[in-house]
């Protein structure tokens, strides 16, 4: 196995804390590079939401960029992202109430939740299949059961060999090696529907998170790039030339993920300057330290 990548966080010149890093890059099938254990079972978390929204495409081909980029997000609750989830619930049409991800935020809303644009798109998919909306987040729902054949089919896998679980916003996810989400975004822009809501990411990448988010500053610094994060230290990613990666921070700190994207990324020849370090500042807005990778 590969040496996996290490982020050190540093106060001063000490470092204070180390983050170890999986990752692995597939084109046409085949490992390209490794970092660690690129066979590493974990849950893809939201970065399968390219993926969950293509179903949704097929069903509404409709919906516009900006529906199908916040559809695919883990949004911040900006007023652009929340007027992106409205009008997708518009089009649906479904309403605010109908969202099963839980409300959060003062006051509580559910448009505010990350995984409010999602939530919109499965509910744009039951009007359009004629599917019963109550209980969309459950594992024997049509709407999840939908989502499962899709996450298998990109992985080229079966859908028995994909163990779920329970989502922070309540719906199903999915749980795979690495080397298989990398391979799902490998051949993302090959998948029916993946061209449009790839164009879609692109056009809107910060609909997708936000300012300074990961994969909000990869696919804004690298032309023809995707990419999407999720909880837990995650990370999937594609490049125009055919090459998907995944990335887990082992221990899921979030902070991590930017430098160790860069130094992987910058291996395969994709220099990501922007992402190499991050600050560590105390309460006073005082530089005290970096992140980044050894």
């Amino acid at each position: 196995m590969a040496e996996p990548i290490t982020v050190a966080v540093r106060r001063g010149e000490i470092v204070e804390a180390r983050h170890t890093v999986h990752a692995v890059a597939v084109r046409g099938g085949a490992v390209v590079s490794e970092a660690g254990d690129g066979g590493l079972l974990t849950f893809m978390r939201s970065a399968a939401k390219p993926i969950q929204a293509l179903p949704v495409l097929r069903a509404r081909p409709d919906l516009d960029d900006r529906e199908l980029a916040i559809a695919s997000a883990s949004h911040l609750a900006d007023p652009l992202q929340i007027g992106a989830v409205r009008s997708l619930l518009a089009k649906a049409p479904a309403r605010e109430d109908e969202l099963e991800c839980g409300a959060v935020g003062e006051p509580p809303s559910a448009l505010r939740h990350n995984c409010s644009g999602k939530h919109a798109g499965f509910l744009a998919l039951c009007r359009a299949r004629g599917w019963d909306s109550r209980g969309y987040r459950l594992l024997d729902h049509p709407v999840q059961r939908a989502m499962l054949a899709e996450v298998a089919a990109a992985a080229d896998l079966r859908e028995d060999e994909i163990p779920t679980a329970i989502d922070g916003c309540g719906v199903v996810n999915f749980a795979l090696p690495l080397e298989r989400m990398a391979h799902a975004f490998a051949r993302f822009t090959e998948l029916d529907g993946g061209a449009r809501v790839a164009e879609a990411m692109r056009a809107y990448p910060a609909l997708i998170r936000g300012p300074g988010a990961p994969d909000t500053v990869l696919m804004e610094s690298l032309p023809g790039w995707i990419a999407k994060g999720g909880a837990e230290g995650l990370l999937c990613a594609a490049g125009p030339d055919g090459i998907g990666v995944a990335l887990k921070v082992e221990d899921g700190g979030a902070r991590a993920v930017g430098s160790a994207v860069a130094a992987f990324l910058g291996r395969l020849g994709h220099p990501l300057d922007q992402l190499e370090s991050a600050p560590v500042e105390n309460s006073r807005g005082e530089l005290v330290g970096r992140i980044c990778a050894d």
